[in-house]
């Protein structure tokens, strides 16, 4: 596993993060997903919430690529990982209930994402190179 420093936790934790999947064709998907928090060093979470492209393809096995940029900086991040539904049990329970509290329905599922592999998104001769 690939482990988040500080500085990304900040940057997903202070900006917008979008989440790409493949289908079992291979047609790409990508969306924001605004609930994206750090769960742990090693693992991103967000909830699922409408069932749609995103999650039909974790279901049919896709692995999932976040990508997070500070524009103002010039700077960023894609993580690459495994990951794991929950649709019980505390890590669920805890975060359907931050859901309701926000004023959000219960999510549908909530996504662990073990992260397998960073890489950089900075301009530059780092850019798309794995770091972790």
């Amino acid at each position: 596993m690939a482990k988040l420093t500080q500085e990304m936790k900040d940057m997903v934790m202070t900006q917008q993060c979008f989440h790409a999947t493949v289908s079992p064709e291979g047609i790409p998907n990508i969306a924001p997903k605004r609930s994206t928090r750090v769960f742990d060093d090693e693992t991103l979470i967000f909830n699922e919430g409408v069932g749609g492209t995103t999650w039909q393809n974790i279901l049919s096995g896709s692995k999932v690529a976040v990508g997070v940029v500070n524009r103002d900086i010039l700077d960023g991040y894609r993580f690459i990982g495994t990951p794991e539904v929950l649709t019980e049990g505390p890590v669920y329970d805890k975060a359907a209930e931050i859901s309701l509290k926000n004023g959000m329905p219960k999510p549908k599922a909530v996504i662990l994402v073990h992260i397998d592999e960073i890489h950089s998104l900075k301009p530059g001769p780092m850019a798309g190179k794995k770091i972790s």
